[in-house]
């Protein structure tokens, strides 16, 4: 009973993958069907609950398991942790370049960005998701962490496969040739010299948005781990 956490993490895991990912391939066939903006509320209804549960779970089960490692009480740890989430907030949220298309007021769209953190990484989400699960591992040390950590960059280790993919189909020669100007690894095809920084293109109130949020949240963490703990699961 000591690891049945785990076991239930790894359901929740997969099942948000299997929804989350699913929902993205059957994209093209669903607008087709019912339209873009029916679409894109379908996906939001399916995926924000299952996340918001992985989310709550994880909080209220994160010391379930072994101690792995304990290094909350060693200096700079704790900074190091919150400069770690900080930077991955940066590469996880791209998509607030356009709000009103998240939220389906405006037409979502496919679109192919070439711009700011795409020129860092193709799949920044990836990189983001990665950074955070690093830092979240380090600070917490238990095997309930390692194993949503590692199931949680399998999952967009997929997506970057998945992603590619699905861009190829769409935009076919128009894509290849993004990909052949950018890299997944951070800053690989700014260092061999595929790409190149442009400053001025992180200057968009997305950023502030995300730099607003990071406050936000840095400010909201002690309540939202008494809030989620009074949900018992």
């Amino acid at each position: 009973m000591a690891f049945a956490s785990h076991w239930i993490m790894l359901g929740l895991l997969l099942g948000f993958a299997v929804a989350h990912s699913g929902l993205a391939s059957l994209r093209m066939g669903g607008e087709a069907i019912i339209g873009a903006r029916l679409y894109r509320v379908l996906f939001a209804l399916v995926s924000i609950p299952l996340a918001v549960i992985l989310v709550v779970y994880f909080f209220n089960h994160r010391y379930d398991g072994l101690l792995l490692w304990q290094v909350q009480g060693v200096t700079g740890v704790k900074t190091l942790v919150w400069i770690l989430s900080a930077i991955s907030f940066f590469f996880l949220y791209p998509a607030t370049f356009n709000l009103l298309e998240i939220a389906a007021i405006q037409k979502p769209q496919v679109h192919l960005y070439e711009t700011g953190i795409l020129r860092v990484t193709r799949h920044p989400q990836m990189v983001g998701q990665v950074i955070w699960c690093i830092a979240h591992t380090l600070w917490l040390g238990t095997s309930f962490t390692l194993l949503t950590s590692l199931g949680l960059i399998a999952h967009h280790l997929f997506a970057v496969w998945h992603g590619d993919r699905r861009l190829e189909d769409r935009y076919g020669e128009a894509f290849l040739k993004i990909k052949e100007r950018t890299s997944v690894v951070p800053f690989l095809a700014i260092i061999d010299g595929r790409q190149s920084l442009k400053w001025q293109e992180f200057l968009r109130p997305a950023y502030l948005g995300v730099t607003g949020f990071i406050l936000l949240l840095w400010w909201a963490h002690p309540w939202l781990m008494q809030a989620t703990s009074k949900i018992y699961w």
